[in-house]
């Protein structure tokens, strides 16, 4: 589970376009505690966890591999933008049928 969880950490941190620095700042942490958790040294604490989920705009079980799926919590979002996010949802959608 630790080497799913280092693979989902450096490919959610990839996607979206951060640096370890750039994660490492944004949980307070080090770059080397961001570098240990992709190298499966380590894991994060479950404080980071949480914070580490709403920076990567992913679920817990989706980082941890319990969940194949990807998901994209919106609960921190605010109802225009909710309406936004589904709005591209439904274009992306639209655009894959034709």
């Amino acid at each position: 589970m630790i080497i799913r969880t280092a693979e989902k950490i450096k490919e959610l941190r990839q996607k979206n376009n951060m640096t370890q620095s750039d994660l490492a700042r944004k949980l307070y942490v080090t770059r080397s505690s961001v570098n240990a958790w992709e190298m499966a040294v380590s894991i994060p604490s479950t404080e980071k966890l949480t914070d580490l989920c709403a920076i990567l705009h992913t679920t817990a079980d989706y980082l941890l591999g319990l969940d194949t799926s990807e998901k994209l919590p919106v609960d921190q979002y605010n109802e225009t933008e909710k309406e936004i996010l589904y709005r591209l949802v439904r274009y992306f959608d639209e655009t894959r049928r034709t």
